[in-house]
């Protein structure tokens, strides 16, 4: 696992793809590996899918798991995902917002109704013929929320045959940067993409251009 940051109440990760937080079946979750390979009981303060890479955190302590915990609930928590479609957006930025109900075999699908709606607001960009990258910052947490938001937006994620792409190496989402409070102090934490062919050869211009919308005053942006 590695680890971007380690403190004595909390640690951040960077999650790989292809392990589910929790035990399935035989095959024990990153908690517990995570637990045993560090000799210490941890306690996971949010989620990210199995097919979904980057930054993690994980509590040391369960005072530490209320603390944290809680501003995710209360969404104080600032999030940012990138991702990779083939198929250009309905619309080149903006929210998407609707109820999610439950679908066949175990997928999502965003319905009209804002009863309790997942909210995204997303950027788009072209990287290459045939590719779009994505700056997704979710403002609830539901299930399978930006996979199908992007899949309402004609745009699947890569490699996200559930919700309507080809099969490919991976599933293209990205959980790339987080913001947060712990004892009044502010924390950032930005997981490089380390995994993905197509992140792999794209990556720094995606990167490059999320970062100048999330800053748009910086050096790098107005370069």
């Amino acid at each position: 696992m590695d680890i971007l940051l380690n403190t004595p109440d909390f640690l951040v990760i960077n999650k790989p793809a292809g392990i589910g937080m929790h035990q399935e079946a035989e095959q024990p979750g990153l908690v517990r590996l995570l637990s045993e390979q560090l000799g210490s009981t941890l306690y996971p303060v949010h989620r990210l899918d199995k097919v979904t890479t980057g930054v993690l955190v994980l509590a040391r302590h369960l005072s530490a798991n209320r603390e944290l915990s809680k501003q995710f609930a209360q969404r104080q928590v600032s999030k940012a995902y990138l991702a990779l479609s083939a198929a250009k957006p309905n619309k080149k930025q903006g929210l998407i917002k609707g109820d999610m109900e439950k679908s066949r075999g175990g997928s999502w699908k965003l319905a009209r109704t804002m009863t309790n709606p997942a909210i995204t607001r997303f950027y788009s960009c072209h990287l290459a013929e045939q590719l779009r990258g994505f700056l997704l910052q979710p403002q609830t947490g539901k299930t399978h929320q930006l996979r199908v938001a992007l899949k309402s937006q004609a745009s699947p994620i890569v490699g996200d045959v559930r919700y309507g792409s080809e099969s490919s190496d991976r599933v293209y989402l990205h959980a790339w940067q987080l913001k947060f409070t712990y004892q009044e102090q502010p924390i950032c934490v930005r997981a490089p993409l380390i995994a993905g062919q197509l992140f792999m050869q794209h990556g720094e211009a995606l990167t490059l251009w999320a970062d100048s919308v999330l800053n748009p005053s910086s050096p790098t942006a107005a370069a």
